[in-house]
């Protein structure tokens, strides 16, 4: 085994005890790792002074830039378990891609042992059904204890979300809470949120939608409900749910902001809410992006903010790229008599790519052919023929 050696003094860490094997086979993973009480220990990379030119070499070799890898105070102690963790994570199906944003993140997982330490905790996730290239993106979990942080965490989650399959779903859609600290953070956010009234089945909801609320302080999620009823929102509803998601996401100085942002154009507080249920982000866009595309849909194409606050996806669709080629696509086929005047714009905006293609333009391509310029965006849009002249664009 070939041993690489720094040129700088080392400074050793204290080790970190972490998780050994299981058996993936058990019909309960949880409880048979509990009760063969794993322990190993996690062998971290020695930070140093400076960059080891080996260590360096090698990360530039496993698709590291040369700047990132000599920002990584990191000793690679043997290019063989280098690259025995490596082919570990290969096996279980991560990609190239997958293990160079590893690598980026968490270079020190090079310098743990494949079979002792990392394979039972990707055959745990395994046999929870969560697939080991998930965690690609937060590697970090992978350095964490299997039977002191991992197994426990899981197991909490469990008695929350009642069965495995729920569990998988919120880790696939928010693997970096299974970081949180459970006695500091999981359990003060599930107490604080039974205590604010939030009923067992809804606070199971909430971890599936988004286990990132376990991150969140009591304090602040005793903010986030009050900012929520002050919207007139009940605890009782799901659209309360997607409220906490969106309202966790941003300051109460940004979130009261966006809320009267929207008042301003009109939308009432129910309004609100039934268009958060539907479409969470709309308060997470930029003032700018928000302003930009109401007036757009109010001034422009004349609709009703009911409209808008209807089908509140049209928030999160691009004017430039999405709508206004529709608005062409439509405009040419409202000037040949192939669709009325009055057709609901609103409900002709919403759906795929393909199923507008489909209704809109591929089935007149054949007598119109502007359909296909007008959706390629070689035919602009200017505004709505009404009567044989241009419906006034307002500034």
């Amino acid at each position: 085994m070939l041993t690489f050696i720094c040129r700088r003094r080392l400074l050793r860490l204290h080790r970190i005890p972490s998780a050994a094997g299981t058996n993936p086979s058990q019909p309960n993973p949880i409880n048979a790792l509990l009760s063969r009480g794993y322990s190993s220990a996690f062998p971290a990379g020695s930070p140093i002074s400076e960059p080891c030119p080996a260590t360096v070499s090698y990360l530039i070799s496993r698709g590291l830039s040369p700047t990132a890898a000599a920002a990584r105070k990191l000793r690679i102690r043997s290019t063989e378990r280098a690259d025995a963790v490596l082919a570990l994570f290969r096996s279980y199906g991560f990609s190239d891609v997958h293990i160079t944003k590893i690598v980026r993140q968490a270079p020190a997982i090079l310098n743990l042992d494949p079979d002792r330490i990392l394979r039972p905790k990707l055959d745990f996730f395994a046999s929870l059904g969560v697939q080991p290239p998930r965690f690609a993106t937060t590697p970090i979990l992978l350095t964490r204890s299997l039977n002191k942080h991992l197994v426990p965490c899981i197991q909490f989650l469990r008695g929350i979300v009642g069965t495995d399959r729920d569990v998988c779903r919120a880790i696939f859609r928010n693997p970096r809470a299974l970081g949180a600290d459970l006695e500091k953070q999981m359990r003060p956010c599930v107490d604080t949120l039974r205590r604010l009234g939030l009923r067992e089945e809804s606070i199971s909801k909430l971890l599936i939608l988004g286990m990132s609320v376990l991150l969140i302080s009591p304090d602040r999620m005793c903010e986030i409900f009050k900012d929520l009823k002050a919207l007139g929102a009940s605890v009782k509803t799901t659209g309360f749910l997607y409220g906490i998601r969106a309202r966790s996401c941003l300051s109460r100085e940004t979130w009261l902001r966006k809320v009267a942002l929207y008042q301003s154009f009109g939308a009432s507080e129910g309004e609100l809410l039934k268009a958060l249920k539907k479409q969470p982000t709309m308060l997470l866009y930029s003032e700018e992006n928000i302003t930009k595309k109401l007036r757009f849909y109010l001034d422009e194409l004349k609709l009703e903010l009911s409209d808008v606050m209807g089908h509140p996806v049209l928030m999160g669709c691009s004017v430039e790229k999405c709508i206004k080629p529709r608005c062409a696509v439509l405009d040419v086929l409202m000037r040949e008599g192939k669709i009325e005047p009055s057709i609901k714009l609103a409900s002709a905006f919403l759906g795929s790519t393909s199923k507008f293609s489909q209704k809109y333009v591929l089935r007149y391509a054949h007598d119109v052919p502007d359909v296909v310029k007008a959706y390629k965006g070689e035919i602009k849009f200017e505004g709505f023929r009404d009567h044989g002249g241009l419906v006034p664009v307002k500034p």
